[in-house]
C-alpha cells in the first residue's frame, strides 16, 4: 500500500496544467521546466507574440489550439486563452525553507497550512505570503489542498517562486521550528489581537481550515494565538474567510518586521 501512495505521489507531481495570463507569465519566468505552451487560436496577435516569445525563451514548444481544447486541457473556461504543460512545482523542505532565509542574512518567516482544502484559498495565501516577504509555505500530504493548477493561477504563479514544504504532520513541523527558535503563532478568534504582539524575528503562522479553524493539538503546540478585532457584531457574519485573515496578519508581520517593501 505505501509503495502505491508513493507511486500515485510521484505521479501527481510529475506534470501539471497551469492555466491563466499571470500564472503562465510567472511560471515561464520562474525558470520552471515548461514543456509546452497552449495559445488559443483566436487571441489578438500582440498578445500571443508576447506569450511566444517569453515561451520559446523558456524553451518550450508554442501551440495554437481551439478553445474547445484548452477547457478539456484545464477542466474550465477561466483559462483567459494560455495554458502551459509543465512539470510540477519541487516540493522542498522545512530546512531548504530555513536555510534560504539564512542566505538572505534574515530570521525566518513561515506560513504553515492547517487543513486548508480550497485551491483558490491556499492560492491566495501564497500570493499574499510572497507578496510579505515569507520564505516558504508549509502544507500537509493529507488533509490539505496539494499545489494544483487551481491554485498555481489562483496565487497569480506566486506558487512557481515561493518555495512550498509538503509535509506528514504539521504539528511534528512546529516542534522542529520552535526547536529551532522559530517563534510559532496560529491565527484563531480567541487570541490577541495580532497589532498588540511582537511578530518580529523569526516567526512562523498557521492558518486553520476553511470549516474549524486551527486544530486543537496544533494550537496546543503553537507559542501564541493572534486574532482580528472585527467591526461586524450582530451581522450574522462572525469570521473572515481563512485567506483575506491570513492576509491581513501576514501584512502585519511584513510591517513590523520592517520590510524593504515598506520603506
Amino acid at each position: 500500500m505505501e509503495r502505491a501512495d508513493k507511486k500515485r505521489e510521484k505521479q501527481e507531481q510529475e506534470t501539471t496544467v497551469v492555466y491563466g495570463k499571470n500564472a503562465v507569465t510567472e511560471l515561464l519566468k520562474s525558470g520552471a521546466a515548461v514543456d509546452t505552451v497552449f495559445i488559443q487560436d483566436t487571441m489578438n496577435a500582440s498578445q500571443a507574440g508576447y506569450y511566444t516569445a517569453i515561451a520559446r525563451e523558456a524553451g518550450a514548444v508554442v501551440k495554437r489550439v481551439h478553445a474547445t481544447k484548452l477547457r478539456g486541457m484545464c477542466g474550465t473556461d477561466s483559462h483567459q486563452g494560455v495554458a502551459a504543460w509543465a512539470a510540477s512545482i519541487e516540493y522542498v523542505s522545512v530546512d531548504e525553507i530555513l536555510a534560504l532565509a539564512a542566505e538572505k542574512g534574515e530570521p525566518p518567516f513561515l506560513v504553515l497550512a492547517d487543513g486548508v482544502e480550497d485551491p483558490h484559498n491556499l492560492g491566495a495565501i501564497i500570493r499574499t505570503a510572497l507578496l510579505c516577504g515569507a520564505h516558504g509555505i508549509v502544507i500537509p500530504k493529507r488533509g490539505g489542498a496539494p499545489v494544483t493548477p487551481t491554485v498555481m493561477k489562483s496565487s497569480a504563479g506566486a506558487a512557481a517562486r515561493l518555495p512550498v514544504a509538503r509535509v506528514a504532520n504539521i504539528g511534528e513541523t512546529i516542534r522542529r521550528l520552535k526547536a529551532q527558535n522559530v517563534f510559532v503563532y496560529c491565527a484563531d478568534m480567541d487570541g490577541q489581537p495580532a497589532y498588540r504582539q511582537n511578530l518580529t524575528g523569526a516567526i512562523a503562522l498557521v492558518a486553520g481550515s476553511e470549516g474549524s479553524g486551527v486544530s486543537q493539538l496544533v494550537k496546543s503546540l503553537c507559542d501564541g494565538v493572534v486574532s482580528l478585532p472585527m467591526a461586524g457584531a450582530g451581522t450574522g457574519v462572525d469570521s473572515f474567510n481563512v485567506s483575506v485573515a491570513t492576509g491581513i496578519i501576514l501584512y502585519e508581520i511584513m510591517r513590523q518586521r520592517g520590510t524593504e517593501a515598506l520603506k
